[in-house]
This record gives structure tokens, C-alpha cells and sequence, in this order.
């Protein structure tokens, strides 16, 4: 059974059994990842139907980012992905199994957990990149509404009078997190692919803080040098 012929089954598994009302971890964001995943792996000696399932099932549990069990998900993942592949897919390889499960718990960022295959290191860097660029940016403030957390800190938006706290402020998430990502990436492509779409968020930080000072035709410059990336 040739790849595409696994995605199908994938699809039509989530159509019939996946209920999930988060806009940030839906079945277009599985495309998205292994669409990704698919152009990190090209033309390196990876396992795609290891990468294929694990990007399809990485957040099968997604626990919001304020539950106390956040840093957990990805192992709950990682097992209730072994459940559906034993009792939906009984065919899927079982020789392949703990590569998916190991792939899928090493994706996520707060679990801290070292990928030790080119397949788990092409799965971190495409679910990564998704938190970057244009669809980032939408994750970012999508996760914010349904949290109902505030954009921005109307006083210190950029926390320089604080301490950083993305729980409180959705934009204190691109301090603590996603400006970070880049230093992150295990692929070469992936370094490069976040570098570019870490510019055009500090793009967005840099219009937002010149709208705040009521410059709307203009960006920060300030703001610009202090977190573009260097390299």
C-alpha cells in the first residue's frame, strides 16, 4: 500500500472519528505539517509512512497551553496514537510503531524531549514551522481568543518594565517562544524556512509598535533591529 493510499485512510478516520474545535490543531493543520515534513525529507533517506502518521496524529491530544498537563501532551499523544493504530489499523507495521510514537513525543517544545531519528527531527521542524510566518501568526491570536487572553499589554506591550508572560499576553509569545524557534531546527531547510518567517512575524511587531505610537504608514525601527534575527 503506497503512501498516498495511508493518507486516504488517515483522512477518512478523521472525518468519521475526530471532534475537536481548536482552529490551531485541526486537520488542515496535519496537512500542513506533512505537506512541510514532505519537502524537509526530500531527497533524504527518511521513512514516510513513519513521518506521514506521525504528523497526522502528533495532536491527537492537545491540551490547552494553560493546563498544568500542557508539557504531558505529546506522551498522551504518542499512546493514544498506539491505541488507534492497534484497534483501527491493525495492517500499519508494527516494526514501525515506536519510531511514530517516539516521533510524535519529541515534536512538541515544552516537553523538552531530544528527537533521535531523522524522521522525529523532520516532524519538530515542520510542526514548528507552523507556529512561524502568516499561519503562526493566525495560531498565535487563535489560541488567544479561544483562552480569551489579552492581545497585548496596553502599558508595556513588549514587556521592557516586566516580566514575560504568555499566558497573560498572546504577544508575549513571540519573547518566550516563537523568536526562538530558529536556534531550534534540526534541518538545514528548516533553519532557513524559520529564519525567513521569523522576519515577517518581527515585521508584525515592528507595525504594531509604530501603530501604538500612532504611526500607521511606517514600522519601528527600533523594534526592528532589537529582535530581527542575525545571520
Amino acid at each position: 500500500m503506497d503512501i498516498l493510499h495511508w493518507q486516504q485512510r488517515y483522512e477518512d478516520w478523521f472525518h468519521q472519528h475526530y471532534r475537536n474545535n481548536d482552529a490551531a490543531h485541526d486537520l488542515a493543520h496535519f496537512r500542513r505539517v506533512w505537506n512541510t515534513a514532505r519537502q524537509l525529507a526530500s531527497g533524504g533517506a527518511v521513512d514516510e509512512l513513519t513521518v506521514l502518521t506521525a504528523c497526522y496524529f502528533h495532536d491527537i491530544v492537545s491540551l490547552p497551553k494553560n493546563d498544568p498537563q500542557r508539557h504531558r501532551a505529546s506522551t498522551l499523544a504518542a499512546e493514544e496514537t498506539r491505541r488507534i493504530l492497534t484497534e483501527d489499523f491493525a495492517d500499519f507495521p508494527a516494526e514501525r510503531c515506536q519510531a511514530v510514537m517516539h516521533a510524535i513525543e519529541a515534536h512538541s517544545y515544552s516537553a523538552g524531549i531530544e528527537p533521535q531519528t531523522d524522521e522525529a527531527r523532520v516532524v519538530q521542524d515542520a510542526d514548528r514551522l507552523e507556529a512561524l510566518g502568516a499561519i503562526g501568526l493566525a495560531r498565535v491570536f487563535a489560541v488567544a481568543g479561544s483562552l480569551n487572553t489579552p492581545l497585548f499589554d496596553a502599558d508595556d506591550p513588549f514587556a521592557d518594565r516586566r516580566p514575560l508572560d504568555d499566558r497573560a499576553y498572546a504577544l508575549d509569545h513571540f519573547q518566550r517562544k516563537l523568536l526562538r524557534l530558529p536556534s531550534t531546527m534540526r534541518t538545514p531547510q528548516g533553519r532557513a524556512l524559520a529564519q525567513e518567517n521569523v522576519r515577517f512575524l518581527v515585521q508584525f511587531m515592528a507595525k504594531l509598535s509604530a501603530e501604538l505610537q500612532g504611526c500607521y504608514q511606517s514600522l519601528d525601527n527600533d523594534i526592528l533591529v532589537r529582535f530581527t534575527p542575525k545571520g
